[in-house]
């Protein structure tokens, strides 16, 4: 409630704010303070820059570094900064063609400046390693490069509270999703921690902390700075969304609820669709578990009003086909699942893969056998697509749905040891692989739809247990919890 309270004034205040001055630009973005050798009078404006860019407002950073080189045309760290706003470490890699483009351009302009001290100069020189080569370097090794260019920098400015906090973002970025043990998030928490205690209004240091503990053995530790980032910058619709990644892993899907429509309201104002999108999907995935289906319903409603969205960008994409999967899925209303149309050919094949693995499902558990078989395959194509380009992570989460379609499609057909072996395979690879930033996970984990499929074949005792170990996994699942009601009542 104190949390609900707060966001509540907070967004209230600032909605005031803009009908009174019309000012198009968040203005409370938390406390930033990045000297630079460029002219004085640009410092207030750098700083502000700089807070909009650990909030990931990335558009409106790039315009406030674009002001400060304006008014210091020699000034090489605001071509960094504008570089930097093409670079999204936690939820847009590898960099697109056009990012990669524009980041260049600006690199080599600040190469070509002389105004820079030998900590910018050293900067500029570690951004280069992600965009430098792009044609012929894969993104892997050149993300590794600038990490180990950014530890140097740290190592080397052990008391540069910017520096660190960039470095720590970029052990976050190059985190492995199949690290169990989280080795880099752990040391980036361990770095961001005490710079929490020293600087707690600094935005970065909160919301970074917030990504390093976005995991199951980490999301307690995370809770303070998610329960802190909001009220940090409470003009930054993503600082408004940020602690629902922690309340989602800890089962908190009412603080969940009150952060995300304070985020999509504010990013709706702003115009920021990216982000209007991505709470908006963690909003109905908070919704279901709380089991208000209804105001779930008004929330795809609204998606569905909402005109010329760009499937082809990832985080657009993929909330906008994840939200009426969930909707169908999550509710067991297969047939609905059946109808879910693929989105928009401009879509990435993982986003595309998500509406044929709900149709799958769908097919499967209504017996529809042969269509099911037509959507497993064309998960197959998808998967080696996505192999094929280098997508790792992708192909394998694909596999994974690809398999529970199987495992459903062997259940129907009465192979209950073929599909039970198949659905406990996709669990076991789903344990072993971190989620990315921008999903709140599966749509239905494969450990909790294992739990379903073994109490349909009449195995009470495992499906408990898979139940149970779904629900440590994600605390608070409704279909988990319902799961394991419905077991021991079957004892």
């Amino acid at each position: 409630m104190r949390l609900f309270l707060i966001l509540l004034l907070l967004f209230s205040a600032f909605s005031d704010a803009q009908e009174e001055h019309k000012h198009p630009v968040p203005e409370e973005l938390g406390a930033v303070s990045f000297p630079t050798s460029c002219q004085p009078h640009t410092q207030r404006e750098f700083n502000r820059a700089a807070a909009l860019l650990h909030s990931f407002a990335y558009s409106t950073a790039e315009t406030a570094f674009e002001t400060v080189a304006e008014q210091d045309p020699q000034c090489a760290i605001a071509h960094w900064g504008i570089a930097m706003t093409h670079f999204h470490q936690l939820w847009d890699l590898p960099p697109s063609p056009s990012d990669t483009s524009a980041a260049q351009k600006a690199l080599r302009h600040a190469a070509t400046l002389e105004e820079a001290s030998p900590r910018e100069r050293a900067l500029i020189d570690a951004l280069s390693f992600v965009f430098n080569d792009a044609d012929v370097v894969p993104f892997s090794a050149r993300a590794l490069k600038y990490e180990t260019a950014m530890r140097e920098l740290a190592a080397a400015n052990p008391s540069d509270v910017e520096i660190q906090v960039f470095y720590a973002l970029a052990l976050i970025s190059n985190a492995s999703p199949s690290d169990k043990e989280h080795r880099r998030q752990k040391q980036a928490a361990d770095l961001l921690e005490p710079l929490y205690r020293q600087f707690p209004n600094h935005p970065g240091i909160a919301h970074y902390l917030i990504h390093a503990c976005d995991n199951q053995e980490l999301a307690a530790r995370g809770l303070p700075a998610a329960r802190a980032y909001a009220m940090i910058a409470p003009s930054a619709p993503h600082a408004l969304h940020m602690p629902s990644h922690i309340f989602t892993r800890l089962g908190l899907w009412d603080d969940s609820i009150t952060s995300n429509l304070a985020a999509m309201s504010a990013a709706q104002q702003q115009g920021d669709i990216g982000e209007q999108l991505h709470a908006m999907d963690y909003l109905v995935y908070a919704y279901l578990q709380r089991g208000h289906d209804r105001d779930a319903l008004r929330v795809i409603d609204e998606l569905n009003r909402m005109q010329n969205l760009e499937p082809g960008s990832f985080k657009i994409g993929y909330a906008a086909t994840a939200m009426p999967v969930r909707y169908a899925v999550e509710r067991h209303q297969w047939s609905d699942a059946e109808k879910i149309n693929n989105p928009a050919d401009s879509a990435p094949p993982q986003v595309v893969a998500i509406s044929v693995w709900a149709r799958g499902l769908g097919f499967a558990h209504n017996s529809h056998i042969q269509a099911a078989d037509k959507e497993t395959e064309t998960l197959r194509q998808i998967e080696g697509r996505l192999r094929a380009s280098g997508n790792g992570y992708w192909a394998s989460q694909v596999g994974i749905m690809r398999r529970e379609d199987l495992a459903w499609s062997a259940q129907a057909a009465n192979r209950p040891r073929e599909a039970a072996d198949l659905m406990r395979g996709a669990a076991d690879d789903e344990d072993r692989i971190e989620k990315l930033p921008v999903t709140p996970g599966p749509i239905i984990p494969a450990r909790e739809q294992l739990g379903d499929l073994l109490l349909e074949q009449g195995d009470v005792s495992s499906a408990l247990k898979a139940f149970e170990l779904a629900l440590a996994n994600a605390p608070g699942r409704r279909g988990a919890l319902q799961g394991i009601v419905q077991a021991k009542r079957s004892h």
